[in-house]
């Protein structure tokens, strides 16, 4: 994917981020966290990407509630995320997402499949690989965020990712629900080497123990990418590995 800054451009992939342009007005850092790249563009916004199947999105809080889209419109009321463009709140998401269609021409999506029931068979498997969400793996974490709307997002994902990267339908699910418990500063080590693994051990020397996983690191370190060890304070606690020098 690519984020554009007026006519300067960014392209991440899996192999590298790549810039392209050099004409803009915003002073932009991009540093590795964890698992995930970020990327911070001062006084704007900040892209934190886990260089597999999640994007969080983070904007300046001066653009509070004066943005609107398929990203909400960022009030801080979750509720009226479904704003269509004429300003009318609905709770259907295919009537949601039609409605801001930039090509008039492409056909309104009518029919939603759930996949669940299309694929009983995954229904079964996803239920069962979900239910972590709703375990004892994440007590800490339950009355601080409602575990059943990310149970249920859990399943449907996963029943949907049937033809390749299912895991990483469900890692991604529940790594989602453990990102909101770290925002209520409740940090659950949920993977294992059965479950969505981190083998961050194999990056040691011989003899060392430099590398390894924390479910909240800090956002910010000194590296060879961020020598000035300075972030965006906006920047949550991030999972992921920590080189300690």
């Amino acid at each position: 994917f690519k984020l554009l800054l007026l006519l300067y451009e960014i392209h991440f992939s899996e192999d590298e981020v790549k810039v392209i342009g050099n004409d803009t007005d915003y002073q932009y850092q991009i540093h590795t966290a964890g698992i995930y790249i970020v990327t911070a563009v001062k006084g704007l916004l900040n892209l934190i990407w886990d260089n597999k199947t999640s994007l969080m999105l983070q904007l300046d809080p001066k653009f509070k509630g004066k943005v609107c889209g398929l990203c909400g419109n960022f009030d801080g009321n979750a509720n009226n995320d479904f704003m269509k463009h004429n300003g009318e709140v609905v709770t259907d998401p295919a009537d949601f997402g039609n409605s801001w269609k930039v090509n008039p021409d492409c056909p309104d999506l009518t029919n939603m499949i759930d996949f669940c029931k299309e694929s009983p068979h995954r229904l079964v498997w996803a239920e069962k690989r979900c239910s972590i969400i709703t375990s004892d793996v994440f007590k800490v974490c339950h009355t601080l965020v409602d575990s059943g709307l990310y149970y249920d997002a859990c399943v449907k994902d996963t029943c949907a990712c049937d033809t390749g990267g299912d895991c990483d339908c469900f890692c991604t699910a529940v790594a989602a629900y453990a990102a909101e418990c770290r925002k209520k500063e409740a940090c659950v080590a949920w993977r294992s080497p059965s479950i969505c693994p981190l083998f961050c051990d194999y990056y040691n020397p011989p003899g060392k123990c430099e590398w390894h996983y924390k479910s909240c690191g800090q956002p910010c370190l000194k590296t060879c990418k961020n020598p000035s060890g300075t972030c965006s304070d906006q920047i949550p606690l991030l999972e992921g590995w920590c080189n300690f020098f």
